[in-house]
């Protein structure tokens, strides 16, 4: 192709309708026909990452093998998508303001005003274009968050106005829209949807395509309706219905052919037939599995399970392929005490302890880490969730009083978890830990190297505390050892406990690199030794 072809995905009417999973939904057909396509994510928040947001604000911070904290959406696009994303692939208006104004305090603009349009504006279509310009993609996909009509993403609708003049035929807009059902008159309201695209058009923006969630099936009535308010032709409109999971998207959007529709507005030949076998046998998988374990994911943000998104979904995959229904229970650490642990914890198959920061919760997710070790339960730690199995095991087997973290406590005598030398100095903290993707050595012998089947693996890091190797030799001669080492810095990556059915704890975070075809062995491991009784 000679030109890369731009989408960009709009939404409206409310938040959380799914831009971002129609948005995979679509590349993922896109590239079932053999196209090279790509998915951004333009967030019209001020920050210039989520990495310092509470997951209660935002969800999941999602992080890429170049080091990116990113929105959780970038998960769902690798998911779907089984290619990396990039720091290119999330542009937030902190970000956007940011270089401008660090252009115009060098000088760049001549003496000129700086202004939204252009400058902004500017910034905008040129980020949206980096993806095309430099790696040539065939499409990118840009979905564009918030709603129509959010003063905070006006600046982006411009753009895109901008750029569907400039681009012509090889850009093309989707509305993604809701029509609710009003269960007290049996009627689905297609006025919210008018409304959405009469802003969209104030805006000097018509959507070629309209995508509309609802939960009942549209009737070619609803469709001729919205096609004559909205401008656009019939077969344009796209229904979207509830699905049982989002992975059943796909294949709803493949009978609806709106890969078809994006195809024939952007002058592009269909080519063959979406190959989509693996996701087909994934999908049987899953719904026809009848073995069922229950997990343990012992976290903080439990009332919020987009903060464990990918996690949440690395053991929808991982059940998948093992053929096992994971029954995922989110189980709060602050309720987990010297009396409540066995209680709430004795009718898993396996226990989780999640990542996070900070004090709040700390002791329940370490007494978790316990009655797992002793009871033989199987143990998957992750990021803090390893720190806590280094500082249980301190404590109760190596009777080190008070062991901790000097996160949480920095006076405490026994610092078995420790700030990492390069971050000493560091006072900053956007964008400032150990972030992206790190090779690991692993021993052979171990579960870890069982699992991973291969001797060197590389897995992305969110982090500034490690074990402190002061106390390693201790460790390991009672019965903890360091299966992952990084080989540059000795970074103790990945800790188990060989005389235990299944105890891992990983410094990394492996459910950021689990997809629909290609699930993480740490997990298909995990599910598979959980369903032995």
């Amino acid at each position: 192709m000679s030109h890369t072809k731009y989408i960009f995905v709009t939404g409206g009417v409310s938040s959380s309708l799914g831009k971002g999973i129609i948005s995979s939904s679509l590349a993922k057909l896109l590239q079932a026909r053999g196209y090279y396509v790509t998915i951004q994510k333009l967030d019209p928040y001020i920050n210039v990452d989520p990495g310092t947001l509470n997951p209660y604000e935002h969800g999941e911070c999602y992080v890429t093998d170049d080091g990116a904290e990113t929105d959780l959406d970038l998960g769902h696009y690798e998911r779907f998508l089984n290619t990396a994303t990039s720091q290119a692939n999330n542009v937030t208006t902190g970000r956007i303001y940011q270089s401008v104004i660090n252009k115009e305090r060098k000088g760049d603009f001549l003496g000129k005003t700086v202004q939204v349009i252009p400058h902004i504006t500017d910034e905008i279509k040129y980020r949206i274009k980096l993806l095309g310009n430099h790696k040539k993609y065939d499409v990118v996909i840009t979905e564009i968050g918030g709603t129509v009509g959010d003063i905070e993403s006006l600046p982006y609708i411009e753009a895109v106005r901008q750029l569907k003049w400039e681009l012509g035929d090889d850009s093309l807009v989707i509305h993604l829209t809701l029509v609710p059902y009003l269960s007290a008159s049996g009627e689905l309201k297609t006025k919210p949807t008018q409304h959405s695209v009469k802003l969209l058009l104030e805006n000097g923006v018509q959507p070629d395509i309209l995508v509309l969630r609802t939960e009942k099936i549209l009737t070619n009535g609803i469709r001729n309706k919205v096609a004559r308010f909205c401008n656009v032709n019939k077969n344009s409109v796209i229904e979207s219905i509830d699905a049982s999971t989002i992975y059943e998207v796909p294949i709803l959007m493949l009978k609806e052919e709106l890969d078809l529709r994006v195809l024939e507005k952007l002058k592009l030949p269909a080519n063959e037939e979406p190959k989509l076998e693996q996701w087909r046998e994934f999908l049987k998988k899953r719904k026809n599995s009848k073995k069922r374990i229950s997990i343990a994911l012992v976290g903080k943000y439990v009332e919020l399970p987009d903060a464990y998104k990918s996690i949440v979904e690395s053991f929808v995959h991982a059940g998948a392929i093992n053929e096992i229904k994971v029954e995922l229970k989110l189980v709060h650490s602050e309720t987990i005490n010297n009396e409540s642990a066995e209680e709430i914890l004795k009718k898993f198959n396996g226990i989780l302890v999640a990542p996070g920061f900070g004090h709040r919760g700390i002791e329940g997710k370490i007494l978790a880490t316990k009655y797992a070790r002793k009871n033989n339960i199987p143990f998957l730690g992750i990021c803090l969730g390893m720190q806590c199995a280094v500082i249980e095991f301190g404590r109760n087997v190596l009777n080190l009083q008070n062991a901790n973290s000097t996160e949480m406590h920095r006076a405490t005598p026994y610092p078995v978890i420790d700030l990492m030398e390069e971050q000493k100095s560091i006072t900053d903290l956007g964008g400032t830990m150990r972030l992206g993707k790190y090779k690991c050595e692993l021993k052979k012998g171990t579960k870890a190297y069982s699992a991973y089947k291969k001797p060197i693996i590389s897995e992305r890091h969110r982090h500034r505390y490690e074990l402190n190797n002061i106390f390693l030799e201790e460790y390991e001669k009672n019965g903890m050892i360091a299966s992952g080492i990084n080989p540059n810095n000795q970074l103790v990556e990945i800790i188990e406990i060989p005389e235990h059915k299944w105890f891992i704890g990983v410094q990394f975070h492996p459910e950021y690199k689990s997809t629909v075809v290609d699930p993480h062995p740490l997990f298909i491991d995990f599910v598979k030794v959980s369903s032995i009784t």
